[in-house]
């Protein structure tokens, strides 16, 4: 290859390295999150681009499918970017996760790509090293594929419940062998020649054992499922950066490698849960046989009853979940907000680390909506908060505040932080009915004395808080 675009493509290389792990940086907080993602994007534009100039450097007995790569790379870039901006424009923001899970599992599949195209490359000189990285990124890559494909058609509905059979452990482990050991055959046996044959059953283990790995997996274990599979896709196109030599797919695989496992820790830390619990236990395959009988009963309450409290509060604390997403209503959410603050009144939000179907999910949705960074606090940062709220707001969420998981050991999900809603003065339950969360388990909170259910749509109930508050104001 020429030295001069040599020199450019590594120095691009390099500026996009420092651009991603910058980006990544800014994303740690909310502030400044959306320069990060542009900054990271920019980093990624620059890599792409730079994958161009290697035409310039090609021998000539690569000169015959100069032309061909060419028109297949730009082709597969413009509809790619068409697609993607097309796409992301239109997805509501209650599909985010959705989408989030689709793209991860397209970067599994492209780093699977990869490996399968240098597995298959007859003219190249495989070493022992490289192939086992390679092997390794095709595995993890086309797990990553299949597995997110199948929490994205849970999260979209198209795949309910669980599916599980007599010895699923079992069947999973000896799947994950046989694919190894056939990974480890075209290693040693065939020194990274094996036949297309050999090298699609491969794959097709595989995937296969990325569908069985995640059907069994519940709804309300999503959140950690999806890092984890972030985390895989990073692994991946980290491997296969190696084994290209590769300098930006090796740094942005590590950076979403480590990123993406740092995050899946602190999902599982956030439900109690090990990450090899929540992949291979059967957590809300049942309901709450064991978790005893509850006591008291639910009240409902008025809409416009449960503002005009509000309304004479003097700190209020809301803590949404999953149902603000589904009712898309916080924008009308801020709307009663901002009314409560002109009167006088304290507000804050409340998130929990795995509200909604995936890590941030809620911050992200109260951003749309406008609210202001600093009415947004952790659960470490506002749990100790509750015991001084004169009112707490529960919207759409369930798990996350549910008490038995603080007193109950015979329930499921006991030890799993939650927001301490229940021990504000009043609570307000927004829900559109009495179901249970995602876990499977009946939550304590909605029988407290101290806790009124406001049934209906989110949105709904909002629009008729905001007239009530406004009414009142009128009459004054």
């Amino acid at each position: 290859m020429n030295l001069q675009p040599q020199l450019i493509i590594d120095a691009s290389y390099f500026a996009a390295a420092f651009l991603f792990i910058y980006g990544l940086k800014r994303m740690s907080s909310p502030v400044t999150a959306r320069s990060g993602i542009v900054v990271a994007g920019v980093g990624m534009l620059v890599a792409t681009l730079a994958s161009f100039l290697y035409v310039f450097g090609v021998n000539e007995a690569a000169q015959p499918h100069l032309t061909t790569n060419i028109i297949l790379a730009a082709t597969a870039l413009g509809v790619g970017t068409l697609w993607a901006w097309w796409s992301g424009k239109r997805v509501a923001m209650t599909a985010m996760p959705q989408m989030v899970a689709l793209y991860n599992g397209m970067g599994g599949g492209a780093a699977a790509a990869i490996a399968a195209v240098e597995l298959l490359r007859t003219s190249a000189t495989h070493t022992t090293i490289p192939l086992i990285v390679t092997i390794v990124g095709a595995l993890i890559g086309s797990v990553s594929l299949s597995g997110s494909l199948i929490a994205w058609a849970k999260l979209d509905g198209k795949i309910n419940g669980t599916w599980r059979v007599k010895g699923q452990q079992v069947i999973n482990g000896a799947l994950f062998l046989l694919t190894l050991g056939l990974g480890l055959f075209i290693v040693f046996a065939e020194h990274g020649h094996a036949s297309p044959q050999v090298v699609a059953v491969f794959f097709g283990l595989a995937l296969i054992f990325g569908v069985l790995m995640t059907m069994p997996i519940g709804g309300a274990d999503m959140p950690v499922v999806i890092s984890l599979y972030n985390a895989f896709t990073g692994l991946a196109v980290g491997f296969e950066g190696y084994v290209l030599q590769n300098p930006a797919l090796m740094i942005a695989g590590m950076v979403v490698g480590s990123a993406g496992t740092l995050l899946t820790l602190l999902m599982a830390k956030a439900m109690n849960r090990s990450v090899s619990n929540v992949i291979f236990s059967n957590f809300g395959a049942t309901g709450d046989e064991s978790q005893g009988e509850i006591k008291g009963t639910m009240k409902a309450a008025e809409a416009g009853d449960a503002a005009v409290n509000m309304r004479y509060a003097s700190k209020v604390i809301f803590a949404p979940g999953y149902g603000l997403a589904v009712a898309q209503a916080q924008h009308k959410l801020f709307e009663f907000v901002k009314l409560l603050t002109d009167a006088g009144v304290e507000v804050k939000f409340a998130i929990h680390p795995v509200a909604g179907r995936m890590p941030g999910h809620m911050n992200v949705l109260l951003a749309e909506a406008g609210v202001p960074y600093d009415m947004i606090y952790d659960l470490e940062d506002i749990n100790e908060e509750f015991k001084e709220a004169d009112v707490a707001v529960v919207i759409g969420a369930n798990d996350t505040v549910n008490p038995a998981a603080r007193t109950n050991k015979s329930s499921p999900i006991y030890g799993m932080p939650i927001l301490n809603v229940d021990q504000a003065r009043q609570v307000y339950v927004i829900k559109r009915g009495q179901g249970k969360g995602y876990s499977g388990v009946e939550n304590e909170l909605f029988f407290a004395d101290n806790t009124s259910m406001v049934y209906g749509d989110a949105q709904k109930v909002m629009v008729a808080m905001i007239q009530a508050v406004k009414q009142l104001e009128g009459g004054h």
